[in-house]
């Protein structure tokens, strides 16, 4: 994980962008649930009424909620409301409306609503009729009757005492105090109320509000604004035109939150697929730089496979994970932390549902890791090894026909590709099941809170738009978990991609420039030198090569030749550092080749490898290939040279006619000729040509060799040959045994002085060539 993060480094800037626009994205997102919630609790059940106080009302329903307002609220109560003219003919009374400087001081609305909120649920259940405001108006006026009474018996009592009572028993006088008080049963709850005095309108009021105590505060806010829709419904205003307007706004909203949100979501998917294809990009790039400048030594410890693997799959796993980051990663924490808040401010009662169903998607999660995680692992070495068989098979697809070994070859690719499957069934499998589970966990967590939710509505604790949202919330704090789980699943792979793309960028090259490089001198001929050479492979036991001295001078040619695993190859691979020395040192006019750049070393050698290497194009790009601008003229004398005229001519195009990939479209022969064209049309001070005639025929051979001797009569000129007479006439013949140089000389020289070199004369030369050869000697 830690290597995929600093693959993004360079990028900060944009991924801080992105996380910028993923916040209003979220913000949009989170936004939309509460909007929803409104239009329900707003727009449909309270008629599209917001206000928790009125703004306007007539005096007659403001002198009632003054009846419920303790006497030292009730100034704050009228100072805040002012006259206003009728809103419609229909209504005859005075109203009054909001002051402006109270609405705009929420501080002030708040307190009125703490104020009112309780007397606009009583106003509105006596209002209605409600059974509950139906049983505490009999209550009322029961105590009113029973205080009645108590106060006419006192009165008797008084009067008696002093001597003033009137004439008559005081059965009489009881009955006819009685029938002088009003009929508290036909007196409306207002009346009673205004009725009172002072004090026990406040002491009515406090055993009122401690029986209201209990109630939730969802309801009182309710009950309120279902008094303000009636008391605007009195003055004439129109409702059903105010909850269209309110839901219309809303929506309005609504729309305006989704298309940002949906354009933020577009500019986040465009922002992280382009630093998810630049990180791509830029991965390719430096393995494929860091591939180019590997010395054999890497190329031995990665395979080609492996590197084709790491340079396209790999990365692409880091490409497509990058984006999943970016775009998905990093929003579900936002989605989750904001939806958390926007849930405490909901409903707090049943947080507890997200906790369990957080709880359930881990425990899902954990099972698969623990069983698919280890599979992860193997699955991208599997990858490398259907590679390899399927490159071993393609490539040697000519010597398997050969040698009728398909039957056993498709066992083998059929071993590997079942492999790979069976892993990646396997974790498909275990992927395909965490989805149906953590469906069941999101729908069962949904009926749950209905459920739950639908008693705390019955028991007017919550409202229908609040659930509404709550489960809209709770279903975007579960998906932002699912998706941290999911990208959670995909990260082991990514990870080991990681891993094998960085190892391949933080792997030391055993051939690297100097720091300070050093320059050619400028009037350098190209004279090479070995002095007291040795090399050994990397990791090996012995030298390979062991002590080799020896110069190459310009204008010869310096041949070598020795049994098979006697170190030719080896010994000129060293030149262009395709290997460094283990030991002494090689230079080329006197400086040695480790104190130069690569670069400037390698130009100015003309290689051909053992094996003829095209590229795909056409046979002018090939020759031109180490000098592309090279003209026409240089062009044609190199093939000239190289004796590759004859069929260039033959075919339709010429110099433009195709090359096919590896140049599977010529033969071995015509390889070799195009590949020693394209170092001759490079014109080097030094050739190297390494083994690079054995695809020719003899008088092809003698051909190219002498065009080539005028060609080269400045430069030096190093062959690998396995054929005498491709270097009879060569200047220097070293010849090679077990890595250590056992001969050197002419042709002739050697016949006389080496006996390794006589026995490989011997094996290709008829006796009378031998004899004639030993009596020029001789």
């Amino acid at each position: 994980m830690i290597k995929l993060f600093k693959f993004l480094k360079p990028y900060g800037g944009a991924v801080l962008a992105i996380l910028c626009v993923l916040v209003v994205q979220a913000y949009c997102d989170l936004s939309l649930p509460t909007y929803t919630s409104d239009i329900v609790n707003v727009g449909l059940q309270q008629k599209g009424i917001d206000e928790k106080v009125p703004e306007m009302i007539g005096e007659e329903d403001l002198d009632h909620l003054l009846l419920f307002v303790p006497a030292e609220k009730q100034e704050t109560v009228k100072k805040a409301y002012v006259a206003k003219e009728a809103v419609s003919e229909n209504y005859e009374g005075n109203v009054l409306e909001l002051a402006e400087d109270v609405k705009e001081d929420k501080d002030r609305v708040e307190e009125l609503s703490e104020i009112l909120g309780r007397p606009m649920l009583l106003c509105s259940g006596f209002d209605s009729g409600s059974d509950s405001a139906v049983e505490m108006e009999k209550q009322m006026k029961q105590q009113m009757e029973e205080q009645m009474k108590e106060q006419a018996d006192r009165q008797l009592q008084e009067m008696s005492a002093s001597g003033q009572a009137p004439d008559g028993q005081p059965e009489e006088l009881r009955e006819r105090t009685e029938a002088q008080m009003p009929d508290v049963s036909q007196m409306t709850i207002y009346e009673i109320f205004g009725m009172m005095e002072e004090s026990q309108r406040d002491a009515a009021i406090e055993s009122i509000e401690e029986q209201l105590a209990v109630m939730p505060e969802t309801m009182v806010e309710q009950s309120a604004a279902v008094y303000i829709a009636g008391a605007y419904e009195k003055l004439g205003v129109d409702l059903d035109r105010r909850e269209t307007r309110y839901i219309l706004v809303t929506g309005a909203k609504m729309l305006a939150l989704a298309a940002l949100g949906m354009l933020a979501s577009i500019l986040v998917g465009l922002l992280a697929s382009r630093v998810g294809a630049r990180i791509g990009q830029t991965l390719r790039k430096d393995v494929f730089r860091k591939v180019v400048g590997f010395s054999n030594g890497e190329f031995d410890k990665f395979s080609s496979a492996s590197l084709i693997t790491r340079s396209t799959n790999d990365i692409q796993q880091i490409q497509l994970l990058t984006v999943m980051i970016l775009r998905m990663v990093m929003y579900a924490p936002i989605m989750a932390a904001g939806g958390i808040f926007k849930v405490f401010r909901t409903n707090v009662d049943m947080s507890w549902i997200i906790a369990l169903a957080v709880a359930l998607i881990v425990m899902v999660v954990a099972v698969l890791f623990i069983v698919v995680m280890p599979k992860f692992k193997v699955v991208q070495s599997m990858v490398d090894r259907l590679n390899l068989v399927s490159r071993e098979i393609l490539t040697g697809l000519q010597v398997i026909r050969a040698f009728s070994t398909e039957r056993y070859e498709e066992k083998r690719f059929d071993g590997a590709n079942r492999d790979l499957t069976k892993t990646n069934l396997f974790v498909n499998r275990a992927m395909t099941f965490m989805m149906p589970m953590m469906m069941l966990i999101m729908n069962g967590i949904a009926v749950l809170i209905v459920w739950i939710g639908g008693h705390s509505i019955n028991d007017g604790s919550m409202q229908v738009g609040d659930m509404m949202a709550f489960i809209q919330y709770t279903m975007q704090i579960i998906m932002s978990f699912l998706m941290i789980c999911m990208i959670s699943v995909m990260l082991p792979r990514a990870a080991v991609s990681a891993d094998r793309v960085d190892e391949i960028l933080t792997s030391s090259t055993l051939i690297h420039d100097p720091e300070n490089p050093k320059d050619f001198a400028g009037n350098g001929t190209g004279e090479v030198v070995f002095d007291h050479v040795s090399f050994r492979y990397p990791g090996a036991e012995e030298d390979v090569l062991q002590d080799l001295s020896f110069t190459a001078r310009p204008g010869e040619t310096t041949a070598f030749i020795g049994s098979t695993g006697s170190g030719k190859s080896t010994l000129v691979n060293l030149i262009p550092r395709f290997y460094d020395v283990t030991d002494g040192r090689i230079t080329i006019d006197g400086m040695d080749i480790r104190e130069v750049s690569q670069h400037d070393l390698r130009d100015r050698l003309g290689y051909v490898p053992q094996k003829g290497v095209l590229f795909s194009g056409d046979i002018a790009s090939n020759i031109l290939y180490g000098n592309p601008d090279g003209s026409e003229e240089e062009m044609t004398e190199a093939a000239n040279i190289a004796q590759a005229e004859e069929f260039i001519e033959q075919k339709q195009k010429r110099y433009h006619s195709p090359i096919a990939q590896g140049g599977s479209n010529v033969s071995g022969g015509q390889k070799q000729r195009l590949s020693i064209a394209r170092a001759v049309a490079k014109h080097p001070d030094i050739y190297i040509f390494d083994d690079s005639f054995s695809a020719l025929d003899y008088k092809t051979d003698v051909k190219l060799r002498n065009a080539l001797k005028t060609k080269t009569k400045d430069s030096t000129v190093m062959i690998v040959a396995q054929r005498i007479s491709t270097i009879l006439h060569a200047e220097q013949i070293i010849v090679l045994d077990d890595g250590k140089i056992v001969g050197k000389g002419t042709h002739k020289e050697l016949l006389k002085n080496c006996e390794e070199y006589y026995q490989i004369a011997s094996s290709q030369l008829s006796e009378k060539e031998l004899e004639d050869d030993m009596k020029e000697v001789g």
